[in-house]
């Protein structure tokens, strides 16, 4: 009885043993198959790495052909402008070749300029011959280059000015210059700009101050005792007095000034290597009635009447 008792508990450690051993064989295979999949996601995932950077180097790879194809261009065009004849090399079939390729560019300048050892006869001629060559080119560019109509023929004018209506809305003395006013000046656009006067010793400071004037408005801006200037403040001017030029009754900040005979927009911003305001200035007087004009054309604001001094006739403007 004890020996059956005893079989069976065999029996039963037995199935028990077995089983532990189906379960150890199965985990293994689990194992084994988890171990091949985190070795595919690896090589996908070194894949698409490999993927991703091989499309960033044709990207990069497509920018650096078309900026060494602007490069040539470029090339090509100076010399062109240089005098350097270009000379087209004949397309022929592809030559494999393990030596890094010649750019184009290159190849028309050897083509063109052959070098010859320093010293030879024929180094020697050959580049006398290429230096009359391009003397001569030059030559005849030069001559015929007056030829070609100038770019800025059209005569200058008051037209080229823009002369404005605007407000002082704010003036004080300049920190730096007992001579200088600084203005704050409304002349019809979104931020007012800054102006810069030498009236100190000819116009009282409160005889400023919220006065409509006459402003030239496309001088380039300059600085003076370190404030930049927007634009000019015209004045009736002589050796003994100044007057600020009025505009009609009616105007407003931003009105044009116009004159009869002159149309035209003007330039954005006069061109001090050009001297136009220095070309124009002399035209600029008062007439015997105290009115502003340009070779005797009154400076006018449309539908609103002419601008004036106050008493200098005859006089410079400026």
């Amino acid at each position: 009885m004890i020996f059956f008792h005893s079989w069976i508990k065999m029996a039963a450690n037995k199935a028990i043993l077995n089983r532990l051993e189906q379960k150890g064989a199965e985990a293994d295979q689990v194992i084994e198959y988890l171990k091949q999949q985190v070795a595919l996601l690896k090589e996908k995932a070194i894949l698409q790495a490999t993927l991703r950077e091989e499309k960033k180097l044709r990207v990069e790879n497509a920018k650096l052909k078309k900026e060494i194809e602007g490069l040539k261009q470029e090339l090509i065009q100076a010399e062109i402008c240089n005098g350097v004849k270009q000379i087209p090399i004949p397309a022929g079939p592809p030559v494999e070749d393990n030596s890094t390729s010649i750019p184009s560019e290159n190849v028309i300048q050897s083509v063109t300029a052959p070098v010859f050892p320093s010293g030879t006869k024929g180094g020697e001629e050959e580049n006398k011959k290429d230096n009359v060559e391009k003397k001569g080119e030059k030559k005849e560019k030069k001559q015929k280059q007056p030829a070609v109509a100038a770019p800025d023929s059209k005569p200058v004018d008051v037209s080229a000015l823009d002369i404005r209506v605007g407000c002082i809305m704010n003036a004080k003395k300049h920190p730096d210059a007992d001579s200088l006013y600084v203005e704050e000046v409304d002349i019809g656009e979104n931020v007012p700009r800054t102006v810069v006067s030498g009236l100190v010793k000819h116009i009282p400071l409160d005889q400023i101050q919220n006065r409509m004037v006459i402003l030239l408005c496309n001088l380039k801006p300059a600085k003076m005792r370190g404030v930049v200037s927007q634009a000019m403040l015209m004045c009736a001017s002589s050796s003994e007095k100044v007057e600020i030029l009025d505009p009609p009754s009616g105007s407003v900040p931003g009105d044009r000034i116009t004159f009869e005979g002159f149309p035209g927009e003007p330039e954005k911003e006069l061109n001090p290597k050009k001297k136009m305001w220095e070309q124009i200035q002399p035209d600029l007087l008062t007439n015997d009635q105290c009115i502003a004009t340009y070779k005797g054309i009154p400076f006018e604001v449309k539908g609103k009447g002419v601008c004036r001094a106050q008493t200098m006739s005859n006089s410079g403007i400026k």
